[in-house]
This record gives C-alpha cells, sequence and structure tokens, in this order.
C-alpha cells in the first residue's frame, strides 16, 4: 500500500505543476488508476491558482496509459466572479494520458430550493463486520471494501475508503475514490474481459465532504453496452445516506 499523500511528498516541482511516480501498487493493468491520476490532476490545479472556492464538478477524458514518472501540469481557464476553470494535463514516457478540467464554484444565493436525489438506506460496515482488500499488484489493495448486494443485472455497489488517507485534502480524497468500483459491463460477462474507461464527467453535490471513518457508498450502474461501447451512471453517497456525487462514464468494451 501507497498512500497518495506520499506519492505527493516525493514529487519533485515543475513550472506549472510537479513531477512524480506512480508505484507499482496503483496500476491497473498498463496503466496507473484513473481515480489516482485524476486525484494527482485535481492536485495541481489547486497549488496553481490561490484561495480557490469548493470543487464542483471534473470533466475528465482518459486520452492514454500512464506508468512510471508522470508530469502534472494546470493552467488557470478563466477566473470569473463565481466560479474558476482550471484545466490539467498528465503526461508520462508514452505521451498524454489525461486531460482534466475543473470548475471550482462558491455558493450562490438562490430561491429555489429543489433536492430529488436520492438517499441511500445503507449503513457502513460495522467494525466486526468482514471487509475485504484487494491484492497487493493492483491498486485495489489500497483500499477496503465491502460489498452490498444489488438486484441490477449489470450494477455495482460497494462500501468503499482508502487504507492510506492521512494528511490528504478531503477533495483529493473523494476523486480517488470516486473511480473505484469496476465498469458496470463486467457483470455482463461470465469471465474477465479488457474494458477501459473513456470519458469521466463528475458533479459534486455539496461542499460537505464529511463522512464516517472515510466510508463512501459507491454505485456504478449501465442499461446500455452496444457496439463495444457502454454509458454508465455512478453515485456516491456519505456514511449518513447523503448524496455526495452524480457522474457519468463511458467505457470502451472490447469483447
Amino acid at each position: 500500500m501507497t498512500p497518495i499523500a506520499d506519492i505527493l511528498s516525493q514529487a519533485d516541482l515543475v513550472e506549472n505543476g510537479f513531477r512524480t511516480t506512480v508505484p507499482a501498487d496503483w496500476m491497473q493493468g498498463r496503466t496507473a488508476y484513473g481515480g489516482l491520476t485524476t486525484a494527482l490532476a485535481l492536485h495541481a490545479a489547486q497549488r496553481i491558482e490561490a484561495d480557490l472556492p469548493p470543487l464542483r464538478s471534473a470533466q475528465v477524458a482518459f486520452v492514454g496509459p500512464l506508468a512510471g514518472a508522470v508530469t502534472i501540469t494546470a493552467q488557470r481557464l478563466r477566473r470569473g466572479r463565481n466560479a474558476t476553470y482550471i484545466d490539467t494535463e498528465v503526461r508520462s514516457e508514452a505521451g498524454l494520458g489525461l486531460r482534466a478540467t475543473f470548475l471550482f464554484m462558491a455558493p450562490l444565493p438562490s430561491a429555489v430550493t429543489h433536492d430529488a436525489m436520492s438517499r441511500a438506506e445503507r449503513h457502513p460496515p460495522e467494525p466486526n463486520v468482514k471487509t475485504y482488500i484487494g491484492p497487493d499488484e493492483f491498486f485495489t489493495g489500497n483500499f477496503e471494501f465491502h460489498d452490498v448486494k444489488v438486484p441490477g443485472a449489470a450494477e455495482w455497489l460497494r462500501w468503499a475508503r482508502l487504507r492510506g488517507r492521512d494528511g490528504l485534502d478531503p477533495t483529493v480524497e473523494l476523486l480517488a475514490i470516486a473511480d473505484g468500483l469496476p465498469p458496470a459491463a463486467f457483470k455482463l460477462f461470465d469471465k474477465q474481459v479488457p474494458l477501459s474507461s473513456l470519458t469521466w464527467h463528475v458533479n459534486l453535490l455539496t461542499t460537505d465532504l464529511s463522512t464516517q471513518d472515510g466510508w463512501w457508498l459507491l454505485q456504478a450502474a449501465t442499461d446500455r453496452a452496444v457496439d463495444g461501447f457502454s454509458s454508465q451512471r455512478m453515485r456516491i453517497w456519505n456514511a449518513a445516506g447523503a448524496p455526495v456525487v452524480d457522474a457519468m462514464q463511458s467505457v470502451a468494451i472490447f469483447a
């Protein structure tokens, strides 16, 4: 297990960003885990602009594989009165691997309050409930999980928390966790098949990113997987059942 805080503390500063190394235990096949590289990109965005409001949205493109030494750079696209857009890139020896645009925005006074998002009627695992950790040579070894049974044919519902989360910015921690489920289309196969995330749109529904003992409830579900392309919905709730993240991801299916 390699805490993300250690990856960041070992980084070397470069112009508009930093350079660091993705450890082997954060890999998923030939590329780094997307939640980690997105979290590194967010850290670079946070460093380049002072006094940023809370993160509210991220648009991520997983352009190519990332491994070994990576360089993360950021540039401000625009800072307005209410919103700030920052563009980031993560590159390795193979070239551009990730591009993300982050939107930071403070809460605004509004005459409208509408909330139809469902609350999670689930509770995080008790200390005596059995959880599991992924293999050491795969990124899931940095997480602790507890599965929840679901009725959907192509749906995951799983409690997850980072094993090494001390010293992390809460938003960086959340983005690192947010991609922690396998693609929902995996459940349509009775054997291991290659799948790859292509794009990811993440909306943060609240500026309160607190939870109990690091536990977050992650959901991924797809209703359509055709022509090697799946679009899946993703949500995250905190331990109290409050919705925190609403997201969508496109996934390539090579089978």
